[in-house]
């Protein structure tokens, strides 16, 4: 089975040009960037609650701390939301009226939740109908590792904010591209 592809910046401002004239623009520009963004897996994002990301005061944590039941490898760990994610889960959380702590952050039009199932299908279909192909739920993830090896951090820096309990794991996510091979002959 082939690898998530891995998105170009331009890519991915296609999908989100794309996303913001289609219902629910605000959720899944959302939903997406937490993917590229935090590196999180789309059945994490399915799974978490309005407490997960937002502070009694309605602030956005700055850190999301997982429980085992949340994860894949039903492994706690925290995930780290940088400044440009915490402004645009503000955004998200501005359309949302009287929504409690304990409810699903992301909710269908039909359903007070996303399935993990049902989240991969809707990434597919909107990297499909924004015209990306190859890409997948996971394709945010892989993107999120790619981009940060490019700039210089460390494989266990990565291994950590990937939630991976070995290196060679996160090694797979790392898609060399041609500028980071630019990069590196420069080195020499």
């Amino acid at each position: 089975m082939a690898q998530a592809k891995t998105l170009t910046e331009k890519e991915l401002k296609r999908v989100l040009t794309f996303i913001s004239v289609q219902k629910h623009p605000a959720r899944n520009r959302a939903m997406l960037l937490i993917t590229h963004w935090s590196g999180m897996r789309v059945g994490e994002v399915a799974a978490l609650l309005v407490s997960d990301v937002v502070a009694a005061d309605g602030t956005i944590k700055s850190e999301i701390r997982l429980l085992p039941e949340q994860t894949k490898g039903h492994q706690a760990r925290t995930v780290f939301i940088g400044e440009r994610l915490r402004k645009e889960l503000a955004v998200y959380m501005a359309t949302q009226k009287n929504v409690s702590q304990d409810k699903h952050l992301f909710r269908t039009q039909k359903r007070p939740y996303f399935t993990a199932n049902t989240l991969c299908q809707y990434f597919h279909l909107m990297y499909k109908e924004a015209g990306i192909t190859g890409a997948s739920s996971h394709s945010g993830r892989r993107t999120f590792i790619t981009n940060l090896a490019s700039k210089g951090v460390g494989v266990r820096v990565l291994m950590a904010l990937a939630g991976h309990r070995n290196i060679s794991t996160t090694q797979r996510y790392i898609d060399v591209n041609d500028e980071m091979q630019r990069a590196a002959v420069e080195l020499a």
